[in-house]
């Protein structure tokens, strides 16, 4: 039985006889307990006019509807939007006209000789039931469709081989892909490093799930990004596999990470070259004043003194370059144009890059790109890490890229080599004092650009490949103003 403590349902009956409109009105009456409003269409686009209006809970339409048909007119309601339950009324028993209504959306399919009071009740409240289930479903659908488009984390779908086969907004976006290239795409084809596909992959295969793997991927533009994947195998509707991800950016937080650890390198060593450097000097300054006082009172100024005086005055330069290594020295920001200062930059390595055979490509945008910053202070760093990249390559068959990349709120300023690479291991130490892999070198000249760099509040992040060449990315916050150390 239908429920009278309902609302009332509004049926509209879509029929061009009105006697057969009558018959089905008073079947419909005739329903114990009904709760109906009853209206009646009789012309094709007034019917479809009601429909899309979607002012009713249940249609009832005739096959035969003048030149057309009760399923034209439903496959026209749908193409603008209707989506109501439909009840297909003919006029004999037609297994071809039963099988096309159901494949079009039609909810039931009534022959009218065969109609009865019970029939049609049952008919009536199978069809709500599926409606207000479908309704269900598709607000579910929209829910879940929204969360899945509007989300900051990248979620996919994901065949049992990792080939994409949905990939929502924000993955587009972080990788730079559009969603059809996705499609021809694996995410084992995104990593980085083949050893931490082959990781991630033993996991999948042994458990069916991982949970907050860290790595790194590779977007269309070969940026390479930090990743958290958390991945889950599930079993699909006809019992294929498919995966269910979820990828979260943290290349942010990493390059944070590494600067933090960066600075805190600095300071420790800052702090130990000033005890060092106050430690020497006060010895150097008694030594200097015995050799003056000796002078006096021999009253000569022979070989061994000038000696003594060449290499106090060469261990006290000494010092204080060392001392200087750990700190930038005072700043004097100002608007520089980059293309301006990266060209000046590159006439001084000049020289070198014309002996060692080098060839330079520039790629800058054309119109001028500014940042405040302190002129001398990062043509130096721009300069250490030319001079670098020249010394990395080989003789005659090197390529010095340099680019810039103007974003919305941020400069990017890309020095690449084809040279030997930087194996992972020392791409983290090549921004300690000290630390180098030339014989004849003192490792200072990159700790002097990290330190000159950080007082700019700019980012540099080192990618490197065996074998491949190094490519340093220093990116200038356009908004950022300059440390001026105390």
């Amino acid at each position: 039985m239908i429920s009278t403590t309902q609302l009332p349902v509004r049926i509209l009956v879509i029929e061009d006889d009105n006697n057969d409109f009558i018959i089905l009105r008073d079947y419909l009456q005739s329903i114990p307990s009904n709760n109906f409003i009853i209206e009646w269409s009789y012309q094709y686009y007034d019917a479809l006019d009601r429909m899309c209006k979607t002012e009713y809970d249940l249609y009832f339409i005739d096959y035969f509807l003048g030149h057309k048909t009760g399923l034209d007119l439903f496959e026209e309601a749908i193409a603008k939007g209707f989506n109501g339950p439909v009840i297909l009324l003919t006029g004999m028993n037609n297994y071809v006209i039963d099988v096309k209504a159901m494949n079009t959306g039609v909810v039931d399919y009534l022959v009218k000789s065969d109609l009865n009071t019970e029939k049609l009740e049952r008919c009536i409240r199978y069809s709500l039931d599926r409606s207000n289930s479908l309704s269900a479903l598709k607000a579910n659908e929209r829910k879940f469709h929204s969360i899945f488009e509007k989300s900051r984390d990248a979620i996919f779908l994901a065949d049992d081989e990792l080939y994409f086969k949905e990939i929502n907004n924000a993955g587009t976006e972080l990788l730079k892909f559009e969603r059809r290239e996705f499609l021809q795409l694996s995410l084992y084809s995104l990593f980085a490093e083949h050893g931490s596909s082959e990781k991630m992959w033993a996991q999948l295969r042994t458990q069916g799930h991982v949970e907050s793997f860290e790595t790194e991927l590779i977007a269309k533009d070969r940026e390479r990004k930090w990743f958290i994947l958390s991945i889950s195998k599930e079993n699909g509707q006809e019992g294929g596999l498919y995966f269910q991800g979820i990828m979260r950016d943290i290349t942010n937080l990493k390059k944070i990470e590494k600067a933090n650890r960066q600075i805190e390198k600095l300071r420790s060593t800052s702090m130990l070259l000033r005890t060092l450097t106050h430690e020497i000097r006060n010895p150097l300054t008694n030594i200097a004043l015995s050799i003056d006082q000796l002078k006096t009172e021999t009253n000569t100024d022979n070989l061994a003194f000038a000696i003594i005086d060449r290499n106090l005055n060469r261990i006290n330069s000494m010092v204080t370059e060392l001392l200087n290594s750990s700190r930038p020295g005072e700043m004097t920001p100002e608007e520089i144009m980059v293309q301006s200062i990266l060209d000046e930059t590159i006439e001084i390595a000049k020289d070198r890059i014309l002996l060692h055979k080098i060839e330079l490509v520039k790629r800058y945008p054309k119109e001028n790109v500014f940042i405040i910053a302190d002129s001398g202070k990062i043509k130096m760093a721009f300069l250490n890490i030319i001079i670098n990249a020249i010394e990395a390559m080989e003789q005659g068959n090197g390529v010095l890229t340099i680019s810039i990349i103007k974003n919305a709120d941020c400069c990017n300023v890309l020095i690449e080599d084809n040279g030997h690479g930087i194996s992972e291991e020392n791409l983290n130490k090549i921004f300690e004092p000290y630390y180098t892999s030339k014989s004849n070198g003192f490792g200072l000249g990159l700790a002097a650009t990290l330190s000159i760099l950080q007082s700019h509040n700019a980012q540099i992040d080192v990618q490197s490949n065996i074998g491949s060449g190094t490519c340093f990315n220093i990116s200038f916050n356009a908004s950022a103003e300059v440390l001026v150390p105390v």
